[in-house]
C-alpha cells in the first residue's frame, strides 16, 4: 500500500470532521466530561507527533471522510417519513478515527475500540454502519463481520439496523436482494456481501457454531451485560493474522462492576489520562466528572453527546421519578441515563470508588521487618481458604494499614469454580494471589499449605507477627499446628455483634484512604465488590455474601475484617472512641 501523506489540520478550511469536532471538545465549545476531552486532546497530541520514529502513524484525512460520506449516503427509514442519515460530531470522530488513523504502510491503526455513552445515543447504528461499510466497501475480500452479543437474539439488534438501512435503499438491496449489493438471510441472521463475497452474521454465546473466527469487523453489543470476555477474547484472538481489523465495543456503564466490560473501562481510562500507550486502542467515554451534582441539567450532556430538546425532556421526566423513588429507579438514572458505573444497594459493604482509591504499588516487599496481624478465613472444604496480613503503620504522622491477602483452593475445584463463579481463578494462579493445594486429592482445602506460606513470608521479609485471629469454624484441628509460630491465637467469633466495630472501622479508613493494597490483587478487589452487609436487632453489622449470588466469595474479606479486629484490639495506640461513626452505612 502507498505511503500516506502527512496533512496540516490547523489551516482554515482544512480542517478535517475529525479533527473539527476535536477542537469544539478541546475549547469548551462543546460540553463534555474529562473523558472526552482526553480522547480528543489524544487525537490533536497524536496529529503533532505523527510519522515520527516514536509515533509511526498519520492521520489520512481522504480515509476518514470515506467512512462518513458513507455513512451519510444511507437512508433512515425508522419514523414517519424516510431522512438521509446525518451524523454527529461525535460519529464523525468516531469513525474518522477508525478509518483515518494508519500506520505509514497504510494500514488502519486502530484494532480495538472502546466506546460508552449513555443509553439512546446511537449505539447500533454505531455499529451497523461499519458492519455495512468494513462488509462490503472496505476493499477486501471474503471479510468475516460479525454482530455479537450474550445472546443472539441480542446481538441480531446491530443485524436488523443493518437490514434498515438496505431495505430503504434500492441500490443496497431494497426489497430485491439478489439484484443488489446486498443478500438478506434473515432466516440464517446473516447478510452476503455482494462485492466481496463477505458475510454479516449475528452471533452469540448460544449460537452453535462459534469456531473459526476471523473477524475483520466484529462489533461486541452491551458488553457490560457479559459475565466474562470469553467472546471479546475469541474476536480478538482470531485478528491475530490479520494486517487490520477492529473490534468494536460500544456500552453504556453497567452494574456489574467484577465483570470484563469495567475492567476494560479501568484499562481504556489509563489510556485517556496517559497512565498507559495502547497506540491501537481507540478510546471515546462520555461520562460526568467525578465531582459532577448529577441534579444539575447542565451535566446531563457530558454523557449523552447526541443531545435534543427531546433527551432534555426525558432526562428530566426519569430524573424526577429518580430523585423521589430512589432505589433502582436512581441506580438506573445513573447508570444508563448519565453512563455512570455505579454498583450500589442498601447492603452493599464498600463504596468501590473509595476501595480503588486505596490501590498502590506497595508490595509486601516493603514491610521487610515490620510488625502485623493475620487473620484467617478457613473453608469447609473445597471453596476458599483466605488469609490477610495487616499492617500497622505511621506515614507522616498519620495512621495507615497495609494489607497483604491471599487465598488457595483445591486443585481439582478450579476449573469447576471458573465456571461456576465465572471468575478467572486460573489466571489469579497465574499471578501469585491463589495457590492451588494438590495434597488430600485436590478436592479439599490441605492447611499444611497455609502454615507452609506464612511460615516462609516470615522468614523471608523478617516480619514480626504479633498475633493470629481465626474464625473457629473448621479451625479445630488446625489451632495445634497455628501454635507452632508462637503468638497469641485469638478465636473471633463471626456474629455481627462481635465483628461491627471492626467492619465499621475499616470502611471508614478506607473512605480516609488510610488503607494501602497491592493493586495487582485482583481476588482481592473482585471479593470486595461482592461484599454485603447484614444486620441483626441492634444495627450491628457484619458482611455476607449476596443471598441470591452464592458464587460471589467473600472469603478474601472476611479474612480481612478478622485481621483488622484484631488490629484493633492489640494495637493498643488505636481508640475505636477517636472514630466518629456515622449511623447510615449504605452506599
Amino acid at each position: 500500500m502507498a505511503n500516506p501523506q502527512i496533512y496540516p489540520y490547523n489551516t482554515v478550511g482544512e480542517t478535517d470532521r475529525v479533527t473539527a469536532y476535536a477542537l469544539e471538545v478541546v475549547s469548551g465549545r462543546i460540553v463534555s466530561g474529562q473523558a472526552q476531552r482526553q480522547a480528543c486532546e489524544r487525537h490533536l497530541r497524536d496529529l503533532d507527533r505523527q510519522g515520527t520514529e516514536d509515533f509511526p502513524y498519520v492521520f489520512d484525512p481522504d480515509k476518514a471522510h470515506e467512512i462518513i460520506e458513507f455513512a451519510e449516503s444511507l437512508t433512515l427509514a425508522e419514523g414517519e417519513e424516510p431522512l438521509p442519515l446525518e451524523l454527529w460530531g461525535f460519529q464523525d470522530f468516531m469513525f474518522g478515527s477508525w478509518n483515518g488513523w494508519v500506520t505509514l504502510d497504510g494500514y488502519r491503526r486502530f484494532r480495538t475500540s472502546y466506546v460508552q455513552v449513555a443509553r439512546q445515543n446511537g449505539k447500533s447504528l454505531g455499529n451497523a454502519v461499519p458492519a455495512l461499510f468494513y462488509g462490503n466497501f472496505d476493499g477486501y475480500n471474503y471479510p468475516q463481520v460479525y454482530c455479537t452479543a450474550t445472546k443472539e437474539a441480542q446481538a441480531r439488534i446491530v443485524l436488523k439496523e443493518c437490514i434498515k438501512f438496505i431495505d430503504a435503499d434500492p441500490e443496497l438491496g431494497g426489497s430485491d436482494y439478489e439484484s443488489g449489493l446486498f443478500d438478506v438471510k434473515d432466516y440464517k441472521s446473516t447478510i452476503l456481501c455482494s462485492l466481496t463475497k463477505g458475510e454479516i452474521r449475528a452471533l452469540g454465546r448460544d449460537t452453535k457454531t462459534i469456531d473459526g473466527f476471523r473477524p475483520y469487523f466484529a462489533s461486541v453489543d452491551e458488553y457490560h451485560l457479559h459475565k466474562d470476555n470469553q467472546m471479546y477474547k475469541l474476536l480478538a484472538d482470531g485478528t491475530k493474522k490479520l494486517k487490520q481489523c477492529l473490534i468494536s465495543v460500544i456500552t453504556t456503564a453497567g452494574f456489574n462492576i467484577n465483570g470484563p466490560c469495567y475492567e476494560l473501562y479501568k484499562y481504556c481510562k489509563l489510556i485517556l489520562s496517559g497512565a498507559h500507550a495502547d497506540e491501537t486502542q481507540f478510546v471515546f467515554i462520555c461520562e460526568l466528572d467525578k465531582d459532577d451534582d448529577v441534579w444539575d441539567e447542565a451535566n446531563w450532556p457530558k454523557a449523552n453527546p447526541l443531545w435534543t430538546p427531546e433527551t432534555l425532556d426525558s432526562l428530566r421526566s426519569e430524573a424526577i421519578k429518580a430523585k423521589v423513588q430512589q432505589g433502582e429507579e436512581l441506580r438506573n438514572f445513573l447508570t444508563k441515563s448519565l453512563n455512570r458505573w455505579v454498583q450500589f444497594s442498601d447492603t452493599q459493604y464498600m463504596n468501590m470508588e473509595h476501595w480503588q482509591a486505596c490501590e498502590s504499588d506497595t508490595t509486601i516487599e516493603d514491610m521487610e521487618g515490620k510488625e502485623c496481624y493475620l487473620g484467617l478465613d478457613l473453608s469447609s472444604g473445597g471453596d476458599l481458604t483466605s488469609g490477610c496480613l495487616e499492617f500497622p503503620l505511621d506515614v507522616d504522622g498519620q495512621r495507615k494499614y497495609y494489607i497483604h491477602s491471599h487465598s488457595w483452593i483445591p486443585a481439582a475445584r478450579v476449573q469447576e469454580h471458573v465456571q461456576s463463579d465465572h471468575a478467572p481463578y486460573d489466571m489469579w494462579i497465574m499471578e501469585g494471589l491463589l495457590t492451588p493445594t494438590e495434597t488430600m486429592g485436590g478436592v479439599k482445602t490441605d492447611y499444611k499449605y497455609i502454615l507452609t506460606y506464612y511460615r516462609d513470608l516470615i522468614k523471608k521479609h523478617k516480619l514480626k507477627l504479633i498475633g493470629i485471629a481465626y474464625d473457629p469454624h473448621n479451625a479445630d484441628a488446625f489451632l495445634s499446628d497455628l501454635e507452632e509460630f508462637g503468638v497469641d491465637l485469638v478465636e473471633i467469633v463471626q456474629s455481627a455483634k462481635s465483628l461491627n466495630d471492626a467492619t465499621v472501622d475499616f470502611r471508614l479508613e478506607v473512605e480516609a484512604g488510610n488503607v494501602i493494597y497491592d493493586r495487582r490483587n485482583k481476588l482481592l478487589t473482585w471479593s470486595m465488590a461482592n461484599a454485603k452487609t447484614t444486620s441483626n436487632s441492634f444495627g450491628e453489622i457484619k458482611i455476607d455474601k449476596d443471598p441470591t449470588a452464592k458464587t460471589k466469595r467473600i472469603d478474601p474479606v472476611d479474612a480481612v475484617i478478622d485481621s483488622h479486629k484484631l488490629t484493633l484490639s492489640m494495637n493498643k495506640s488505636i481508640n475505636l472512641n477517636d472514630y466518629i461513626m456515622s449511623d447510615d452505612f449504605s452506599l
